[in-house]
């Protein structure tokens, strides 16, 4: 997720535009609040509930993830040996692509070319690293279907396989069409990365790559397993593709823990 700080131009991936933890008005469904069952359900699948708010029929949690009320209950009863309260870095869900190996299918259906390309561009960064999951960018038939959005309060949004497939949709709002191609790039890996199960990288100290104070996206340990060899958090990945903040300008292809990460879950 990619989020605007307090001080420049960090943004969430789909969280809050312009003061910190504030939500601009311009859905109207972001002006419900949530009821405690809400509340209750969104902590029980290791998410916090802060920030969080409804949105198409779904929830937006940590920022540019969209979960319905079956996904999350789905995510809180699912019991994996390795599930880890979030004291390390880098994770995935309960929840992954199955059938290896596999292709999936990515289709853009809007008309914004900085958009068409960082997808290209993110579908290559993939498929060089020889996974067990592979990209295959088509017109018809896909699994993912990427498309734009206006008068959202996100960058972009994305979702957690369900059923071994991955997130069917990725939306992207178009006043962020413009930023550096590079970026742009990154953000759809990441998105993309969602889609096939992977958490943030800072998922217990989003500090450190949002700044300001210490932020834990849940204490609860349901829902993120710690994918092992990745390092502990006294060795900060500034640089992992899965980190919840970034500014237009970086750049953030694949760095060494986000390959074992790669490879260990596919």
């Amino acid at each position: 997720m990619i989020k605007k700080s307090k001080i420049a131009i960090v943004a969430m991936f789909a969280a809050m535009l312009m003061f910190g933890c504030k939500k601009e008005n311009t859905d109207t469904a972001q002006s419900d609040s949530l009821t405690d069952s809400e509340v209750k359900m969104i902590k029980a699948a290791g998410f916090d509930p802060e920030g969080a708010y409804k949105l198409e029929g779904k929830f937006l949690v940590e920022g540019d993830i969209l979960l319905s009320s079956d996904e999350l209950r789905e995510i809180s009863t699912n019991t994996d040996p390795g599930i880890n309260v979030a004291n390390d870095e880098h994770y995935r869900t309960t929840n992954l692509v199955t059938a290896l190996p596999r292709t999936i299918k990515v289709r853009y259906t809007g008309g914004y070319s900085s958009i068409s390309t960082a997808l290209t561009n993110a579908i290559a960064r993939y498929n060089a690293k020889n996974l067990r999951v592979k990209f295959l960018r088509v017109t018809t038939g896909q699994h993912i279907n990427i498309t734009t959005v206006s008068n959202v309060s996100y960058i972009a949004s994305a979702g957690f396989p369900s059923g071994g497939n991955p997130y069917n949709s990725v939306k992207f709002n178009t006043a962020y069409t413009g930023w550096n191609a590079n970026t742009l790039t990154t953000v759809i890996a990441h998105e993309l990365g969602h889609c096939i199960g992977f958490r943030h990288t800072d998922y217990a100290h989003r500090e450190y790559s949002c700044g300001g104070s210490h932020v834990s996206e849940g204490a609860g340990s349901i829902g993120a397993v710690f994918i092992p060899g990745t390092p502990n958090l006294n060795t900060k990945d500034a640089g992992s593709w899965m980190n919840a903040c970034i500014s237009n300008g970086v750049n953030r292809p694949f760095c060494g823990h986000d390959m074992i990460a790669l490879d260990y879950v596919y």
